[in-house]
Order: C-alpha cells, then structure tokens, then sequence
C-alpha cells in the first residue's frame, strides 16, 4: 500500500517526467508519459515549421523562374546636352524613368545658348534640351547646322523684370530696357513691349524684328541688347529687363517678380516651345524617342508644374 501511494504521489508532482528509482529504495520503476496537449503542440510546431519551408521553397522557385523577366534590359545610353535651369534639372527627374526603360541618361550642362548646338551638330552628344524651336531655325540658317526637333516639351513664358524701376505706367523717360541680343528673343522681347504699350513695332517685322523696327517710341526708352544670359544680371543698372524662363529660373526670379508675362495663348508662346533637338536623321533613334516619351509622361509634367509654379509650363501640343 505504501508503494502505490508513494509511487502516485511521484506521478503527480512530477507530471511529464519519467521517475525512475522512486519508489523508496525498492528498485522500481514508476514511468509517467507526456501529457496529450504537450504532444499536440510538437505536432503543431512540427506543421508550422513545414509550411514556413513549404512557402520559402516556393517563393524560391517564383524567384528562380522569374528572375530573368524581372530585369530590365540594357540598351545603352543617352547624352543630352542642357542648360542648369531648368533643363537639367528636369533631365536628373527623368533619369529613374529612362532607367526603367533600359536607357542611361547621361547630361553635360552648358550656360550658353551656342555649344549646346555645336557639340549636336558634331554628333559629340546625341540631343540637346534648351531652346525653343525658332531659336533652332534661326540658328540653323546662320550657322548652317542640320538641327531638327524630335519632341516639343514645354514653354516659359518670357517677362519683363524690374530693376532701378517697377511700375510700367509710369516708366520714366530714357529709361533702359534690357533685351536678350539673339534673332527671336530680340524680336519676342520687343513684342512683350509693346503688347504693354511701351513701343509700336513695324507690323512686317513680326518675331524677327530688331531695335531698329520700333516705329513709335513714346518714352524714348533705350533698348539694351545683351546676351540673354546677362540680361538678369544687369537688372539693378536698367530700369527692367526682358528676361528667359530659364535665365529668370537661374537668377531666383520667379513669374510673380515680373511685372508682364506672355499669355499662355499667345501665338508667340505657341512659336516658342523648348525642344529636344536632334541631328537630322536622329530623331527616330529607339534612345531619342524613349526620352522624348519619358518627357512628356503624366510624371515629368507633375514634375514641371510643381517644381516651377508656372515659370516652366509643359507643353500640350
């Protein structure tokens, strides 16, 4: 009797163990098993632990066969030859998407409106980004070059921009304007003008039209012709200044500085759009077409009109 009470007291305090020699110095034996919800939790952990293989040998296949898909394939690059503001800066938002389509975007930037043309023409760079299309015609014809548009972009409305002076209405007289010297900026510059009343232009002269094409000039204002680059530059010695998109973007002007913008339907806005240009004979290339396209995505306008606050409007041409 006292070896079986011994022997349940063993069995109950020790529960899953098995007890050996613990009946009192007798030599017996007394073995308990496992409790049922013990061994079902092994079974369980045991299930959780095959599908957890299960599903990482799956997913390893998934990756095996797929992987090849999921790279992209390599097709080379893309040189593009822009001015800083804000060409390239719209060029480095296309790079990922370029990426995404195979293609390496590489861009050089100049601060001038003639290497850009000339390193094209030469075929050293493959495009270029920062003109607007009648700046390319007028170039081409006075320098001979073969340059042709493969995509229009954007447009940046042209301003006038204080300097010594800020109320057009009451200009004083002889006071120097400060214009962009080039063939068509000259002329859209002179046209600004007098869409504000400052001067009269002769009517045949259209975008082409020089200082010497003022007909009527009221305030006997002086027309300052500088290279567009300058022109912002120079603002503190005019009384304003005609000033680029581009330019007024890399001078910290903003379109709420000027005191006159070109409408967004003007006809010369219109005749104005920044181009990617292109040797002749380049611009179906696989390379020029997947920027082109890249440029004018849903992406890279958001891009525009949040980064520039309609100093740099895309185009919808």
């Amino acid at each position: 009797m006292k070896k079986r009470t011994l022997a349940l007291v063993c069995a109950l305090t020790l529960g899953a163990l098995t007890l050996t020699a613990c009946g009192g110095g007798s030599g017996e034996t007394v073995q308990s098993s496992a409790p049922a919800q013990t061994q079902a939790a092994q079974e369980e952990t045991a299930a959780d632990a095959a599908d957890t293989a299960a599903a990482q040998e799956s997913e390893a296949s998934t990756q095996e066969a797929g992987g090849e898909t999921a790279q992209t394939e390599e097709k080379g690059t893309v040189t593009v030859a822009a001015t800083p503001v804000p060409h390239a800066e719209i060029l480095e938002a296309a790079k990922p998407l370029m990426e995404e389509k195979g293609w390496t975007l590489e861009v050089v930037e100049f601060t001038d409106y003639v290497q850009p043309n000339e390193v094209v023409e030469s075929g050293d760079i493959d495009a270029n980004y920062f003109q607007h299309i009648n700046y390319m015609e007028s170039y081409n014809a006075e320098k001979g070059t073969h340059l042709v548009s493969a995509g229009e972009i954007h447009y940046e409305p042209l301003g006038i921009y204080p300097g010594k002076e800020t109320d057009l209405n009451n200009i004083s007289d002889g006071a120097e304007i400060a214009v962009p010297n080039d063939t068509t900026n000259e002329g859209r510059a002179l046209l600004l003008l007098q869409e504000n009343g400052l001067i009269t232009l002769d009517p045949e002269a259209g975008i082409t039209a020089t200082a010497m094409d003022i007909t009527e000039n009221p305030h006997n204002i002086k027309i300052v012709e500088l290279q567009a680059e300058q022109v912002a530059r120079t603002l503190p010695d005019v009384a304003f200044g005609v000033v680029n998109g581009n330019y007024a973007l890399q001078a910290g002007l903003s379109t709420s500085d000027a005191v006159a913008l070109e409408t967004a339907d003007s006809e010369a806005i219109q005749q104005y759009v920044n181009v990617i240009a292109v040797r002749e004979g380049n611009e179906e290339n696989e390379g020029i077409q997947a920027l082109v396209e890249v440029l004018k995505s849903d992406d890279i306008k958001t891009f525009i009109n949040d980064t520039y606050q309609g100093s740099v409007v895309p185009y919808e041409g």
